[in-house]
């Protein structure tokens, strides 16, 4: 131990007997070991050092025992040990992955495991308890901040010490027998410290302490399932001999199996006598037949790979590590943590739930506080189910918006599970977590539609409108199911995902019995191009149609009289008063308003605009003065209109985009059309007739030895609705599968497994039935089949010369497929885009590409190789991304377009919107306005005219009105009209001379 910390701990005290003698400057010394603490380094060389030298164990806890009553030094001690018992993941943030680290981070994990010990002492959470219920009796306006902050840091040490993970090596304890979370358990409830924590849950005035009060509740029934529980101190039901009964028969007929195994392969003389035999028909590495040296027995389990090393295999395809295995504790535990679920159900439950939600929504919570919630919401409403349900007492979770809180949990963590891949195995665990709770959401209502009480059932049935009528509720299982992925979700969540999916059938089954039609919510995806793309079109401005556009606004005009109604005259303004542009540069725009409304041939709206803007603007008489008469109007129009303005360039999409979130949403998204359609049961459940779907289920088959009676029983009913229900029997024709069934019908306990030996004779005596007719049957067992190769199967091939789709041999396809498994999981936005050019045969498609990979089994649907596009509806930003915006941001910041520099260089492609926000909440810009183009007004090259690269400036374009007019082609031969064009050029040119002479006055001024 380091100098200085040793000789702290000296100052501390000594422990004599069972008497500890604390030392005069020992409240000095505990500040000392915090401030110590506070410096370590990464390694936390302090806390092991304190943790070997057994600081917990031998001083503090002696110490807040037998000297509780300085109430400064009791302070200082929890607070050091607040610090002391943390977990070690927060220490590390992670569980380290080199090899130091990863000592140091065991190591603190081991000295908190032997905090953990010295804690499970009543007399320990005796002090802790009468220090807690003192705090707890004053009132709010005698409590001071001090007294707030002890009770914050009691809760937290003991959350602390509950959280501690325990040691396998050293608790090696078997079921009802005690372990040192029991004894602790068990301290917390002889001090009476529970009732403190429920007294938290359910009073007003601590509403404060709930997110606490939950995380402490999770921890006391970490390795407690409901059903345990429940059951305890209670005889078995009916039920549950059977289910036992049905157990133990099955392990009785394999014992037996087994037993007879062993009296066959045991020879009547010496094994040296047994003999070698050939095997006919079975060849050995050469062209000879096997011979076989061992007992004639063991034959049927002979391969070929007997003996071989088993092929490693590769970290990334392993499958997913289960969680630890819940474990009973002793009886007298179980029965107080029963009374405790009691009591909380009546009195706390609902209170606290809405408090954490509440908390949840208002994000006053740290990050993934949500699973909390979530595991008290499966936790009590499953407990609630076993014993005795009631109704009332889970009412505050029982409702719609808990089912679409818990189906957003479930797609933010799937969208996370895939994007992080580094802690998949802590999203794919989150993930499981809210499925055990929509599970049991699903579970209660179908409990609910067994009570007695007319008014529950017809809660339920409320309840069950909702989900199935909208289209996310029902269609969340088909997505989880085609997404199920072994390598990052472990055994466990597909149980619960095919029990959950077997319920949900069930109840929806028996929802559509009772009505004669059922009305459902259908979205349909409209793809529609971005807003920004979508240019209008461009008017003609050729001669001849700019002459036939003037002859009908003329003679509208004419027709008119040059009258205007009095609502057209209130309704033009020809200014933008919310433009940045000054409202002097703003003529040449006005002038390019009264074009663009004579091209749509809207003469009365262009008069209106001209005589508007005379009002706006008189100096200069540049839309002719006060006096002007409707011959020289009309004539100003018609030049106008043949006039070459000087238009700007469209502005880029910048500051328009900021002004409104939800134009940005349109142009970005897909359009939904949501729309209501007829509900057909056996329509949804093909549905589920696709080999991607069909997979999890025979993936669970396999294990079907170990899973529960009713696990097997839902598999069995789904496939028995694909084979039976839809006649898709054919798809199960697949060797994998077949292997299955022979494993089930040749197990010597096949007699326990009644409906799965039936299920898999039917689909035998079907295959075998089509073998007969389909002499390529035995071929079609190697794939995996879809719809249409089912009902060619069938039904029959189609005959040559009817497929028009570009065929692809097997070395195409054998390319296609190592090509897409080395870039499947790479980083490249599109994959197909990616494998398009390495392909032999460079003139293939990319929907060909497509369609080959999804009929070659690779991919689910064409949707999942769906083409990128520039507006992506990513959401959620990993630290990686937040880092590389914010090394963006600081390097663009000071350049013209700061926005659509960073938006070029972004690694994942995101939409304007999304990185705006993100920038504003990342504290990076304070105002939208920072992140606008910034344009130089009036400069050249910004925007160009219609005939000339350079910007034309209101003086050129003036400038050319007066030469002459050489482009009129409107009556040239006519003389008088030419010296008025003439005429009225030259009163437009003084004019114009004039308001430049004010102006440049002004600039002077």
């Amino acid at each position: 131990m380091n100098c200085d910390l040793l000789a702290t701990c000296s100052a501390l005290g000594y422990l004599e007997g069972d008497t500890y003698h604390k030392e005069a400057d020992c409240l000095e010394s505990v500040k000392d070991l915090i401030r110590y603490l506070r410096h370590e380094d990464d390694t936390r060389d302090v806390r092991q050092q304190l943790g070997a030298g057994q600081i917990v164990q031998n001083d503090l806890l002696p110490m807040i025992v037998q000297h509780g009553e300085d109430k400064a030094l009791f302070d200082a001690c929890i607070r050091l040990m607040v610090n002391l018992t943390q977990p070690a993941m927060l220490c590390f943030g992670k569980v380290p992955d080199d090899p130091v680290f990863r000592h140091h981070f065991l190591q603190v994990t081991a000295h908190l495991q032997a905090c953990k010990e010295a804690f499970a002492s009543e007399a320990v959470f005796g002090i802790l308890s009468e220090t807690l219920y003192t705090l707890l009796q004053l009132d709010w306006e005698q409590r001071q901040e001090e007294d707030n902050l002890l009770i914050e840091r009691i809760l937290l040490l003991v959350r602390n010490v509950l959280h501690v993970p325990a040691d396998p090596c050293e608790e090696k304890k078997v079921d009802d027998d005690a372990s040192i979370h029991d004894r602790l358990l068990w301290a917390i409830h002889m001090s009476g410290f529970d009732d403190l924590i429920k007294f938290l849950a359910s009073a007003q005035s601590e509403q404060q302490w709930s997110m606490h009060v939950l995380e402490i509740i999770s921890l006391m029934f970490r390795d407690q399932t409901p059903e345990a529980l429940v059951s305890a101190g209670q005889a078995r039901s009916a039920e549950e001999k059977q289910r036992d009964g049905l157990e133990l028969e099955a392990l009785r007929q394999k014992e037996h199996a087994a037993k007879r195994s062993r009296k066959f392969q045991r020879g009547t003389r010496h094994s040296r006598f047994g003999g070698s035999y050939v095997v006919q028909g079975l060849k050995a590495i050469g062209d000879n037949d096997v011979i076989y040296h061992r007992n004639i027995h063991n034959f049927k389990n002979y391969t070929h790979d007997t003996g071989k090393a088993v092929r490693r295999v590769p970290k990334r395809n392993r499958q997913a590590r289960e969680c630890k295995d819940k474990r009973r504790s002793a009886l007298n535990v179980r029965l107080f943590l029963r009374e405790f679920c009691v009591d909380f159900l009546e009195n706390c439950y609902n209170r606290l739930m809405y408090l954490v939600k509440e908390s949840l929504n208002r994000e006053q919570t740290q990050q993934h506080d949500e699973t909390y919630y979530l595991w008290a919401l499966s936790f009590f409403m499953a407990f609630n189910r076993g014993n005795g349900f009631r109704a009332d007492l889970v009412s505050e979770t029982m409702s719609i918006r808990a089912f679409h809180y818990i189906e957003r949990n479930i797609t933010n963590y799937y969208e996370m599970l895939l994007t992080d891949r580094k802690e998949a195995t802590s999203w794919s665990r989150r993930m499981h977590l809210a499925l055990k709770a929509y599970q049991e959401l699903l579970l209660t209502v179908n409990e609910m539609d067994r009570s007695q009480d007319e008014s529950i059932r017809q809660s339920s049935s409320v309840i069950k409108s909702n989900i199935f009528y909208l289209m996310e509720y029902r269609e969340i299982f088909l997505t989880l199911l085609r997404k199920y992925d072994e390598t990052k979700q472990p055994h466990s969540y597909l149980i619960d995902l095919v029990e959950s999916t077997h319920l949900f059938m069930r109840m929806l089954e028996r929802f559509c019995k009772g009505r004669k039609n059922l009305m459902v919510q259908r979205k349909k995806v409209r793809r529609r191009k971005s807003n920004s793309k979508k240019k209008p079109p461009a008017p003609d401005t050729s001669p001849e149609a700019l002459a036939e556009t003037w002859k009908i606004v003329e003679e509208e005009l004419k027709a008119s009289g040059f009258k205007l109604s009095e609502t057209l005259t209130e309704s033009i303004v020809p200014f933008d008063a919310t433009s940045e542009t000054p409202l002097e540069d703003q003529k040449t725009e006005t002038m390019v308003r009264v074009q663009d409304a004579m091209l749509g041939r809207m003469g009365p709206e262009a008069l209106g605009m001209l005589r508007a803007a005379r009002e706006v603007w008189p100096e200069g008489d540049v839309f002719g003065s006060a006096d002007v008469e409707p011959e020289e109007e009309l004539e100003l129009l018609k030049q106008i209109l043949f006039a070459n303005l000087p238009r700007s360039a469209p502005p880029e999409p910048v500051a328009e985009e900021y002004e409104d979130d939800a134009e940005l949403e349109e142009e970005e998204m897909e359009s939904i059309q949501v729309s209501e359609k007829e509900f057909d049961f056996l329509d949804f459940i093909k549905r589920f007739s696709q080999p991607s779907i069909v997979r999890p289920y025979l993936l669970l088959l396999k294990t079907y030895s170990k899973n529960t009676p009713h696990t097997n029983h839902c598999i069995a009913r789904m496939l028995h609705r694909l084979a039976f229900d839809l006649k898709m029997d054919a798809q199960l024709f697949q060797l994998s599968v077949f292997n299955i069934f022979n494993k089930i019908l040749s197990d010597p306990a096949a007699a326990a497994y009644t409906e799965l030996v039936t299920f898999a004779k039917f689909v035998l005596n079907r295959f075998f039935s089509l073998a007969a007719k389909n002499n390529k049957a035995y071929v079609e067992l190697l794939f995996w089949k879809n719809v249409g190769a089912v009902r060619e199967m069938t039904e029959g091939y189609s005959k040559d010369g009817e497929e028009t789709k570009p065929s692809w041999t097997e070395e195409e396809e054998e390319e296609l497929r190592i090509l897409f498994e080395e870039h499947r999981d790479s980083e490249v936005p599109d994959v197909v885009e990616a494998l398009l050019p390495l392909l032999s045969k460079r003139n293939r498609t990319r929907r060909q590409v497509v369609t080959q990979l999804v009929h070659m089994g690779l991919v689910a649907n064409a949707k999942e190789l769906k083409k990128q596009k520039k507006g992506t509806q990513i959401v959620l930003w990993t630290e990686e991304q937040e880092e590389e915006l914010q090394m963006l941001h600081e390097e663009y910041k000071d350049s013209d377009d700061v926005l659509g520099n960073i938006l070029k260089k972004l690694t994942a492609k995101r939409s304007r919107a999304r990185v705006v926000d993100k920038l504003l909440s990342m504290g990076l810009v304070s105002d939208r306005r920072e992140l606008y183009k910034k344009r130089s007004r009036g400069a050249p090259g910004k925007s160009s005219g219609k005939s000339s690269g350079k910007r034309m400036t209101e003086e050129d374009f003036l400038e050319e009105l007066t030469q002459g007019f050489p482009d009129d082609p409107v009556d040239r031969d006519d003389e008088d009209e030419k010296r008025m064009s003439l005429k009225t050029a030259r009163k437009m040119k003084s004019r114009i001379g004039k308001h430049h002479k004010i102006e440049e006055g002004r600039a002077k001024a």
